[in-house]
């Protein structure tokens, strides 16, 4: 007969000898004196509640008649103050006299299930390793919504495979979708770019992959809605600025106006709660306007759990509140008043000590209500039950090792690679390289044989690395592919080793290039300091031009921008492309597209700045539009005008495409009533301002104000090819710092060579075409707006006028 040793122990948590992870354990000893696992698959099971010496029938919050609200609040009524504490760290204890089971909520699942976090989630020789798929700047440069679904939906089976064995969590502080205000921030390659509306389709797309369970996507009350794995779009909010000369997120202050938290900052974090339905929010270490994040009743409160409704709960980044009190020194607050100004801002969970260790303290001193804190509670049970912690998860229950590195989502894996890589230059049609004259090719560079460096950070152990040295190597025979790394590493300072890559590009057909930098140059808590290749890869790629005859492919991994600038303009240098961290499989991603088996069809996420660009403004600075007085220039493709390497969304393709414009829709006209106000502009000296400018949208109802419209793409080439459909639009001329342009919609097609295709789209004024003026006001601009496809491929004029209430004798 086999007797209790230990108490349980449950997922996300930690024991003295390995980590412990999965459902509900308990570990026994025999009679034999062999320590013995039983592993349950979810708490409320009848025998763990018996081996625990209880009776279930006691506990109503295992009563499955019973909504998830209701069953939450007898979980927390039976918890004493100290109890309820000890459950609102990352690492909650649990409660073994009324059989609830301790959980630890940090795992991390950016790209892949990751091993970063509190060793929640590990690999071992029972599973060594999960998919490493692109790092997310390079799934947005494939424009792909389906494939973000897809790659989260991925990720979510992967790890609720290995929660099965115990090795995974169940909820994940991923995804990051802060916009890259600047580009030497560090953490770009985390991020899917520039663009707000970007950022937050991307994130609506991931999240609903992770989360959603099939068949359940529309259920009606979404605070009952079951979830696949609990996902969470951080860092709320305006954070971009990791650790430049000196300065860090810790300590900084980001000085915000309201006009650019509400078009840029918060807005992919409202996409991701009102369209991903997102389980968690994660607030940021930096102060906005002086107010720590975590701290902000306006930003927490008011905002997300108020207007945007969210079904879960706001978390802190890991330490953020020892930062308010020890960094910050945010109104000089002792841990208990700290405790209770997040609490009370409507901070749910605190990824540190300070909730466990003071929250009893700040109710027994009055700062906070007990009753508060039940409210984040049933927040946070909330979510498990949804989870399936308390209940199981049965559909998810037969997942084992054969869906975790499983040949579909390595094909995945490489599909998502292609896509993301971007041709920048192809001069002379030199790609895809033709197979009848390229019969040997040189793979050279610092990252030619690059493992680490394509899967970026927060990325677990992948499956199996395919290297760019890998894919041509298969390709084309061990014997036909001439490698030479060029530098040791990507700070290339050893010179010596360019003079055999050198060499190896003569005896080749074709030379690929596969140059960059990685994490040692950017990545979170490590800013750039400067937009060029490191060391002599510049000299690499000069040496190899001046003394090669053949054609130069030269491939970049980076996540930000890099100026190559003079490769760009190098006559030598036949074409150019782009791969971002590009995952386990980016070698064969990137073979793929050189070689044609994939048509380069992605584009850039992110604006690549010539290197002057950060010598006129600090990164510290924080406005997107141009600083007049001070001379700064302004910030991503929306407010800056100057000179680029290249824009973005720029992107070439081995075809080519011609694309036209069916529409009904040129014109709206709006009359408003004696409700609704003209709102002025600010124009440019000189300009005729219209009648009436312009309304606040919410004083609208907008919802017949639809442009219609429909882009035919014909493929005129010769090989079959997506494409990425960029619409933008062009607010009037004149209005003082609307953006030069906008990007409103877009959608990937795939035409075959010869063909046609329509692509459909429905934007609306109110939701598409706002400004958001100097005094945060969203404003539907009167005046010839223009819709814009691509890089000027095709385009129609919107003529919108607003007619202003006549007030008569019987107003």
């Amino acid at each position: 007969m086999e007797k209790l040793c230990f108490i349980i122990l449950s997922i996300f948590t930690l024991c003295s000898v390995a980590p412990v992870a999965a459902t509900a354990r308990m570990l026994y000893v025999n009679d034999t004196g062999i320590p013995v696992t039983q592993v349950y698959k979810y708490a409320c099971h009848p025998q763990r509640f018996k081996d625990l010496g209880l009776n279930i029938e006691h506990f109503t919050y295992c009563d499955k008649s019973l909504s998830y609200e209701v069953r939450a609040k007898d979980i927390i009524d039976r918890l004493s103050l100290e109890e309820k504490v000890e459950q609102l760290g990352n690492r909650a204890s649990g409660v073994p006299r009324i059989g609830l089971p301790a959980y630890d909520w940090w795992s991390e699942a950016l790209h892949g299930v990751s091993d970063v976090g509190t060793n929640t989630t590990f690999f071992n020789d029972n599973i060594p390793g999960a998919t490493s798929f692109p790092t997310p700047i390079t799934l947005a440069a494939s424009f792909n919504k389906s494939l973000w679904k897809a790659v989260g939906q991925a990720v979510s089976t992967e790890a609720r495979a290995m929660n099965n064995f115990g090795q995974s969590g169940k909820s994940f502080w991923s995804p990051n979708i802060n916009v890259v205000r600047d580009p030497r921030w560090g953490r770009a390659l985390e991020t899917p770019g520039e663009d707000p509306f970007v950022v937050g389709t991307y994130a609506s797309n991931y999240v609903r992959g992770l989360q959603d369970v099939e068949g359940t996507e529309n259920t009606t009350d979404l605070n009952s809605r079951p979830l696949k794995v609990a996902s969470c779009c951080k860092h709320y909010a305006a954070y971009d600025v990791d650790n430049w000369y000196g300065v860090v997120r810790e300590t900084f202050d980001a000085e915000v106006r309201e006009q650019d938290m509400i078009e840029t900052f918060v807005r992919p974090f409202e996409m991701c709660v009102k369209d991903g339905d997102v389980s968690s929010v994660m607030c940021s270490y930096n102060r906005i306007n002086g107010i720590p994040a975590c701290a902000d009743h306006r930003l927490l409160h008011d905002t997300i759990r108020g207007e945007w409704d969210l079904h879960g709960y706001i978390v802190s980044d890991c330490d953020s509140i020892d930062v308010m009190v020890n960094r910050h020194h945010f109104l000089n607050d002792a841990p208990e008043d700290a405790m209770a100004q997040v609490l009370k801002a409507g901070l749910d969970l605190d990824c540190g000590e300070y909730y466990t260790k003071y929250g009893a303290n700040a109710v027994n001193q009055g700062k906070v209500r007990e009753a508060d804190i039940d409210k984040v509670l049933k927040n946070l049970y909330i979510v498990l039950f949804r989870l399936g912690h308390f209940d199981g998860s049965p559909q998810f229950e037969k997942l084992g090792k054969d869906d975790i590195c499983s040949q579909s989502h390595i094909d995945l894996a490489i599909e998502a690679a292609s896509e993301g890589v971007v041709l920048l230059k192809n001069d002379n049609n030199t790609l895809p390289l033709d197979a009848q004259k390229v019969k040997k090719v040189a793979v050279v560079g610092p990252h030619a044989n690059a493992t680490k460096v394509m899967i970026g950070n927060y990325a677990g152990i992948p499956c199996k690395y395919t290297t760019p040295l890998d894919a041509f190597r298969q390709a084309y025979g061990n014997d036909n592919v001439y490698y030479a790394p060029g530098c040791p590493d990507v700070a290339c300072r050893d010179y010596s080793l360019v003079f055999p890559a050198v060499q190896a590009s003569k005896k080749a057909d074709a030379v690929i290039i596969v140059a960059g930098i990685d994490t040692s140059v950017e990545a979170e808590s490590l800013d750039r300091e400067n937009l060029l290749l490191p060391g002599y890869q510049y000299e690499l790629i000069d040496q190899i031009s001046r003394q090669s005859t053949t054609p130069i492919i030269l491939v970049i991994l980076s996540a930000g921008g890099v100026d190559i600038s003079i490769s760009k303009n190098n006559l030598r240098v036949s074409a150019i492309l782009w791969a971002g961290y590009p995952g386990e499989k980016g070698g064969q991603g990137i073979a793929d597209v050189i070689l044609g088996k994939y048509n380069a069809a992605g584009r850039l996420p992110l604006t690549w700045f010539e290197n002057d660009y950060v010598n006129q403004i600090p990164m510290t600075s924080m406005p997107l539009r141009p600083v007049k007085e001070l001379n700064y220039p302004g910030r991503t493709y929306k407010f800056y005008s100057g000179s680029t390497v290249y824009p973005f969304g720029h992107g070439l393709s081995y075809t080519t495409f011609k694309h036209s414009v069916v529409t009904t829709t040129r014109s709206l006209s709006i009359k408003l009533n004696k409700f609704q106000f003209c709102r002025d502009l600010n124009y440019t000296d000189g300009a005729k301002a219209p009648a009436c400018p312009g309304v606040l949208i919410d004083d609208i109802n907008s919802d017949n104000l639809n442009i219609e419209f429909e882009v035919k793409v014909a493929n005129v080439g010769e090989r079959d090819s997506s494409e990425s459909l960029l619409i933008y639009w062009v607010p009037p001329q004149a209005i003082v710092d609307a953006p030069i342009k906008q990007l409103v919609a877009f959608e990937k097609v795939f035409v075959p060579a010869g063909e046609s295709v329509k692509a459909k789209f429905n934007l609306n004024a109110g939701k598409n075409l706002g400004l958001i003026d100097y005094k945060g006001y969203n404003i539907l601009a009167s005046g010839e707006h223009t819709i814009v496809i691509g890089e000027n491929d095709a385009s129609f004029p919107l003529h919108i006028e607003i007619e202003e209430y006549v007030f008569n004798q019987e107003d």
